[in-house]
């Protein structure tokens, strides 16, 4: 069973960055198609065969290198 109280002494105070390079853009969000979200491929960069099943690398439209 998961429990939704935790323990306040986990928490940490949230600290501002001092530089720029710090800061991370935010994701854009999905699209929201049919009350479902939903993301648009750029390209398929890479893929294998794993088994029976196949993996794909693929680059999300609009989002950067770190999402793939």
């Amino acid at each position: 069973m998961i429990h939704n109280v935790f323990n306040k002494d986990v928490l940490t105070r949230c600290v501002e960055l001092k530089f720029k390079g710090q800061h991370k853009e935010p994701a854009p969000p999905p699209m929201i198609i049919n009350e479902e979200e939903e993301y648009e491929i750029e390209e398929v960069r890479k893929h294998q065969k794993r088994g029976r099943e196949m993996q794909y690398l693929v680059h999300w439209k609009d989002y950067g290198d770190k999402h793939n």
